[in-house]
């Protein structure tokens, strides 16, 4: 058995990036797996580091998609945003957030490069498809009591806002302030949420 074979696993010793390490990993396996059917030993193995490892870095699987994909925002930050506070106000609540995490360009740009491959490459997709459904929608749907296809419905729209104001840039969309757009969008993506 040799020296390699014997190390324990867990922390490497010497100057290695062990985090860089596991998201990397964790992109290659979240590529070819999807979210649904990457699992945290698949992405330690990946990277050859205990599972106890990955979780020291990030807690979650969840956590650890956002932090390889580079998203500015996680399902433990937009759950509670979204079941916390008067329900007649999720509209807005939504579109606020939404458009303002994607007003920085710092923010912005992993989003819409996210986006731009889920619409070109089948494995983004279904990587983005799985982690947006099971970690972020159908969380909320289900603890506010509300069909998932309105849930979906919600989230095509401020989809389609976000790739008509930052991909497509449409004029006035991209040019339209904040609070004009949750002024025109927070009234419908209500109806989805309380219709």
């Amino acid at each position: 058995m040799t020296a390699q074979q014997r190390r324990r696993p867990g922390r490497r010793p010497g100057a290695v990036d062990t985090r860089g390490e596991i998201l990397a990993a964790a992109r290659k396996v979240f590529a070819e797996k999807g979210f649904d059917k990457a699992t945290v030993r698949g992405i330690a193995r990946e990277a050859g580091v205990d599972p106890a490892l990955v979780h020291h870095y990030f807690a979650t699987k969840e956590g650890m998609f956002v932090a390889a994909m580079q998203l500015p925002i996680t399902p433990e930050q937009v759950i509670p945003l979204l079941i916390d506070g008067p329900r007649e106000e999720i509209g807005e609540r939504l579109v606020r957030m939404l458009l303002q995490v994607t007003a920085e360009p710092e923010t912005r740009e992993p989003m819409v490069a996210l986006l731009r491959s889920a619409m070109t490459n089948e494995q983004a997709a279904t990587m983005f498809r799985e982690f947006i459904l099971h970690a972020l929608l159908y969380q909320v749907a289900d603890r506010l009591g509300v069909p998932h296809l309105r849930v979906e419905a919600a989230f095509a729209q401020m989809f389609g806002t976000i790739m008509g104001r930052y991909v497509l840039k449409l004029e006035p969309l991209a040019s339209a302030s904040v609070e004009e757009l949750v002024e025109l969008l927070a009234p419908t993506i209500q109806r989805y949420f309380c219709g």
